[in-house]
């Protein structure tokens, strides 16, 4: 089983770590969000559907689940990225009968 991150999911801080890296203001997502929106999001003030993460994910020119990695990984650990990925590699494999546990 993966672990999740000692607080959750750190939604808010993974929007604005990959608004930042792609050089976004919150004014970019116009088409997908109202920039109020975007701020409350990252300042965690509300969480995203999926619908919506869809959405974020477009704008920001990346897949959905780079963005909830983002939000899941542990960022002080230099394979941080790794270890998740291999984790839910591993439970995908699990899931769909191809591996067994």
């Amino acid at each position: 089983m993966v672990r999740k991150a000692q607080h959750g999911n750190k939604f808010s801080e993974a929007l604005k770590v990959a608004r930042v890296a792609r050089g976004l203001s919150q004014e970019a997502f116009s088409l997908v969000s109202s920039r109020t929106y975007v701020s409350s999001l990252e300042r965690g003030m509300k969480s995203p559907t999926l619908v919506k993460v869809d959405d974020l994910a477009e704008a920001l020119e990346v897949h959905p689940l780079t963005l909830l990695t983002l939000a899941y990984v542990d960022h002080k650990h230099p394979k941080g990225v790794d270890a998740l990925i291999n984790g839910v590699l591993k439970e995908l494999h699990i899931l769909l009968g191809r591996e067994k546990q």
